[in-house]
């Protein structure tokens, strides 16, 4: 998803005034140690990535007590300073909140992103160190709008990232925390790789 700066005022928004912001705004924003970005739209392939993978975790989770979000939830990170629309979510268990709207969630088991040529360095560097700091989060999976290319981060014991990749079209992405796999064939399934994928898709922040 996109996140396009939206206020440059020397001012910078405490929590309560972002999401004071956030829920009355017809647009959805995030935020970052006192900085506000609009989110703005995604492309097809983006959106059909998203869909895929939302949809194969669903129904691999429809029987367990884990629950499948899509990029409308809010998250709150880095204790507190961040907050963040995920593409995909999964909350395993009762679902916490940041207060009683019941709209932020700070304890996603995984979560997933899908990146674009102007946002791939974001989500692995800065927002990844953001979710890294949720100690609820076990993996963090980063799936490329080019050809079946995936980065799989999994917490391990003592709090250590282990980092895996993924390149091959007719293999399968093992998710240890859900003891279950899901072949990239239906991650990427009817996606198109014909055209260049696009280049202006988000800003994100510095």
């Amino acid at each position: 998803m996109s996140a396009l700066p939206s206020f440059h005022s020397p001012h910078r928004h405490t929590v309560d005034e972002y999401l004071a912001l956030d829920r009355a705004a017809e647009y959805k924003s995030e935020y970052v140690n006192g900085e506000i970005f609009a989110m703005g739209g995604a492309s097809f392939r983006h959106v059909l990535i998203t869909s895929n993978i939302a949809r194969e975790l669903g129904n691999r989770l429809k029987s367990t007590h884990c629950q499948v979000y899509s990029s409308d939830l809010r998250v709150q990170a880095d204790r507190g300073k961040a907050f963040h629309y995920p593409d995909v979510t999964v909350i395993c268990g009762r679902p916490e909140y940041r207060d009683d709207r019941r709209d932020t969630a700070t304890n996603p088991l995984i979560i997933v992103e899908v990146l674009s040529n102007s946002t791939r360095n974001y989500d692995r560097g800065d927002k990844f160190a953001s979710y890294r700091r949720l100690d609820s989060l076990r993996e963090y999976i980063l799936i490329d709008q080019r050809p079946c290319h995936i980065e799989h981060y999994t917490r391990k014991t003592g709090g250590i990232w282990e980092f895996s990749e993924i390149d091959d079209c007719g293999t399968e992405l093992w998710i240890p925390t859900l003891e279950f796999s899901i072949p990239l064939a239906e991650i990427y399934a009817k996606v198109e790789f014909l055209e260049p994928e696009p280049e202006s898709e988000i800003h994100p922040p510095e």
